[in-house]
């Protein structure tokens, strides 16, 4: 990660920043310590994640102990979906108007004072309702949720250089599956009887409290002194309401949110029902979860590797669209698979390949956000395209379940229900004709220009290009070369803005170049 050329060549001052050495001029920088601020974001995601679904793996123990229903401890991981639909918008504002140094520090806060009050009830087993206090715990991590997702993107855009902003993202992305995967490896590991609870709640609140520890003492600013690129130093230049305006008005912007929102759904339905859909069909829990760890590890495998290709290449749309592609063709081959009995290899491998296919898209989408909806803030183009994801998991969720029906044939089932088992089949097919429906939308309408990476490339003549109002400026006189034998070349003159980019306003010069034009 940081052993670039680039960084090879950079050296401590007093101050621990890090810039080129014998460079006095000012310019863009890099800071050592933004490897410390990815360290503190991705730890804190990584916590977040564990205590989501750090119940679930063992919910038939947990209900039992605390004498809960299933629906109650089903409840545990849903308040996570329940509570960022609403406080995302706010998650939004408080990222984008607060900074990313005060939303990581609350939310590292929030995370670690849920982890504790989740741990309450194993200090009393007296405790007249512990599920209070339970789903007490697990809000206050849901909404550290809803600020430490936006927060990659963000942390990549002010801290990293360009060269180095997809992997940044990917790194504090990818921290939540590996979350994910590490709480449905350590739950049933730590937990073999009832009394093992109290140590599992435990063992939870140690990476949260590291988190907290680091964000309140080792993150000293939201930005560094001098931006990594130019880039940077526009950043966050629309206010809130404003940013949210220009979001809704650019039409490339809103195919991606609502499509890749929907990959978001589809994914979220597919882990959560996985284990429904095999056991359906004869396969174990054991086999099940093999196939959810490797939807993950695969996923961020393929996400590292991306995230790398896409650093080097500036190919955000292709890899996006490509990846999507292979993603829809592999969720059909998974609707028609898993129906049938006795093809573990065949599902281990179709879920592996969805995760690198699928899962790694996802950071690059979110730098392809950011490039599409320049100069609005990181955490509002992130952010919205998380709520609407989880929006419309809901919705995907409700659906596939309301299509399932009793199966009447002949049974292989191996789930524990007592009822007769469901047949998924007009379900998962659901599911992969809106993963294809989705993809068809982005590959056919979206496209998009790097507004961010013209910017930094001197391609663009604000960073405002985005406002749809005039705006004024006075036009200069251009003053004479000092050196009377030197004269502009042609390509210099071929370079200065004609009357195709700039018309004469009622009061000054309007900018209508076919960037502004685009929004």
């Amino acid at each position: 990660m940081a052993g670039t050329m680039e960084d090879g060549l950079e050296a401590w001052d007093g101050s621990g920043t890090s810039g080129t050495a014998g460079d006095a001029s000012p310019g863009p920088r890099t800071y050592a310590r933004r490897w410390v601020f990815l360290l503190v974001v991705s730890l804190l995601s990584c916590s977040n994640a564990m205590l989501w679904l750090s119940f679930a793996p063992v919910a038939d123990t947990i209900a039992q102990h605390f004498f809960l229903s299933m629906d109650q401890v089903n409840w545990l991981s849903l308040v996570y979906l329940v509570v960022s639909i609403p406080f995302g918008m706010a998650a939004i504002w408080v990222l984008d108007s607060v900074g990313l140094r005060g939303a990581t520090i609350l939310g590292a806060w929030l995370n670690f004072s849920g982890s504790l009050l989740r741990a309450v009830p194993c200090l009393d087993v007296r405790i007249p309702n512990p599920f209070a206090f339970f789903v007490s715990g697990q809000s206050l991590c849901a909404l550290a949720q809803t600020l430490v997702v936006c927060s990659p993107a963000k942390l990549a855009s002010l801290w990293f250089p360009e060269h180095q902003r997809a992997t940044a993202n990917m790194i504090g992305t990818m921290s939540n599956p590996l979350g994910i995967l590490m709480a449905n490896v350590l739950s049933p590991a730590l937990v073999k009887k009832a009394e093992d609870i109290p140590m599992m709640l435990g063992v939870y609140t140690v990476p949260a409290a590291a988190a907290c520890l680091l964000a309140t003492a080792c993150l000293w600013e939201s930005v560094p002194p001098t931006p990594p690129s130019t880039g940077a130093a526009s950043s966050n230049s629309e206010s809130f309401l404003r940013g949210l305006k220009l979001l809704v008005q650019n039409k490339a912007y809103i195919i991606l949110a609502i499509c890749f929102g929907g990959g978001i759904g589809i994914f979220s339905s597919f882990s959560a029902l996985l284990e429904q859909i095999l056991c359906a069909n004869g396969y174990s829990n054991e086999f099940s979860g093999l196939c959810g760890a490797l939807f993950i590890v695969f996923g961020i495998l393929g996400a590292l590797l991306l995230g790398l290709y896409v650093d080097r290449t500036k190919h955000f749309t292709e890899a996006t669209k490509i990846g999507l592609c292979l993603t829809s063709l592999t969720f059909v081959a998974f609707a028609l698979v898993s129906q049938l009995q006795r093809q573990t290899f065949a599902l281990a491998a179709i879920c592996s390949l969805l995760g690198l296919f699928g899962f790694s898209v996802a950071p690059v989408v979110m730098e392809l956000a950011v490039e599409c909806t320049f100069p609005v803030g990181e955490g509002a183009s992130a952010g919205l395209i998380f709520v609407l994801g989880q929006a419309e998991g809901v919705l995907i969720m409700l659906l596939l379940t309301g299509l399932t029906v009793r199966r009447t044939g002949p049974s292989f089932s191996t789930c524990r229900q007592s009822e007769d088992p469901l047949d998924w089949t007009t379900s998962v097919l659901l599911m992969a004709g809106l993963c294809t429906l989705f993809t068809c939308v982005l590959v056919l309408f979206f496209n998009t220009p790097y507004r961010r990476l013209k910017a930094e490339s001197g391609g663009l003549p604000s960073p405002r290009m985005c406002a749809k109002e005039p705006r004024n400026t006075s036009p200069t006189q251009v003053p004479p070369l000092e050196n009377p034998g030197l004269t502009p070349s042609a390509d210099t003159l071929k370079e200065a803005p004609g009357p195709a980019s700039l018309s004469k306003g009622h009061s000054g010069w309007v900018e209508t170049s076919s960037e502004a034009e685009a929004c």
